[in-house]
């Protein structure tokens, strides 16, 4: 394999890319990958890094060959996984990182000492010399669906169904890949839901055009943040709000039979059986997902409880974002996207909630928040009615 020389050169995440960006970054990421699952004895926390010994390139000199050890620096996404395989408060060890990196390196060391023959899956990306990134720590029963497989795979899915479709946007961070895709040949009328509407971003309003598309979400983790999934959602033609389902999400866990020790080189047919898995994933998901009369059906569901006027912006946002933990910064910018949004209603809500979530910086937040749109939606439209 060979090795990235400039430690800045393999990019770790990426925000609104196009689909060749994200391609690109993906195989540079492939390339860099250096997976290895050894005891917890040949792992030592030094200096906030992590050294697994054995790991490192082989080197033949007069004396035979040797194998050096390789220093992987954790992502946050690493240290969660090491909190978690490790039984420490993640707040703590984050704590520890920040303020007293002795102190984490002694936490460290001192668990894995304590069960010396445990062993782990080391995921990391090669920069050069012996070092790296570690990008995670999980059971040696874990098998990766690679993301660069996964979308190829699906896209080639997509292709075979003949569906037209377009890649809204791509993202990528430490601990997750996100894809949205849409077909505007599946389209339906939402008059009810965009009536009052008006776009914070292009001024259009939802009156003059209540077109919404179908599409889904397509998303996948390589560090253990959750499963591949491919999920609905319906986008807002005037503003690119996306409107996600996830109870009709699609998913499958990454967990596989234990692996073996030593460095892992994942094979084709390694990872047939999951290709095979996203392949028939896909097709389900073109079949329901981008069904005119299923879109129909959710839109309905969608609209019965979007017309419940909204009297007290601010105290139904706070009580929103106190309900489904979004952020302070989220919950500004949710209250001023409802003002703009002009729609004084439960549905203006959903809104504010989607178009808010495009302009944060944090990948996995923005997702997370765009996801809990129409929770919030239902919320608001209960606190509305009953007051709670």
């Amino acid at each position: 394999m060979e090795e990235i020389t400039d430690q800045n050169a393999v990019s770790l995440t990426t925000r609104n890319a196009d689909l060749s960006d994200m391609v690109e970054l993906l195989r540079t990421q492939q390339a860099a990958k250096t997976d290895h699952v050894v005891a917890a004895s040949a792992l030592q926390a030094q200096g906030g890094q992590m050294l697994v010994y054995g790991a490192g390139r082989s080197e033949l000199s007069m004396d035979g060959v040797t194998t050096g050890d390789l220093t992987l620096a954790p992502t946050r996404t690493a240290d969660n996984g090491i909190a978690d395989k490790l039984g420490i408060p993640t707040a703590y060890l984050r704590r520890t990182r920040e303020q007293n990196v002795k102190l984490y390196d002694a936490n460290v060391n001192g668990w894995l000492t304590h069960d010396p023959n445990r062993r782990f899956l080391v995921r990391g990306l090669t920069t050069g010399g012996g070092q790296g990134v570690m990008r995670a720590l999980l059971s040696d029963r874990y098998r990766p669906i690679e993301n660069l497989d996964v979308l190829m795979t699906a896209l080639e899915g997509v292709h075979a169904a003949g569906h037209p479709v377009d890649i809204v946007s791509a993202d990528l961070s430490e601990s997750r890949m996100y894809v949205k895709i849409r077909s505007t040949a599946v389209s339906a009328m939402a008059p009810a839901l965009l009536a009052g509407y008006t776009s914070p971003f292009s001024g259009a309003r939802g009156a003059d055009n209540p077109t919404v598309f179908a599409g889904f979400v397509l998303t996948n983790s390589e560090t253990g943040q959750g499963k591949f999934r491919l999920i609905p959602q319906l986008t807002v033609q005037i503003c690119t709000n996306g409107m996600t389902l996830t109870r009709h999400a699609i998913d499958e866990v990454h967990v596989g039979g234990r692996l073996a020790g030593g460095q892992i080189n994942w094979s084709t047919d390694t990872q047939a059986a999951s290709l095979e898995l996203v392949t028939k994933m896909t097709r389900d998901a073109i079949a329901s997902f981008l069904d005119p009369s299923w879109v129909a059906e959710r839109i309905a569901e969608i609209e019965a409880d979007a017309g419940v006027e909204v009297t007290r912006p601010q105290q139904t946002i706070e009580h929103v974002s106190k309900k489904l933990r979004f952020s302070t910064a989220a919950q500004d910018s949710i209250l001023t996207h409802f003002i703009r949004g002009g729609s004084p209603t439960s549905g203006g809500v959903l809104h504010a909630v989607t178009a808010a979530a495009q302009i944060i910086d944090d990948v996995d937040e923005a997702y997370e928040v765009e996801a809990r749109g129409i929770d919030a939606m239902r919320l608001s439209a209960a606190f509305a009615t009953t007051g709670s």
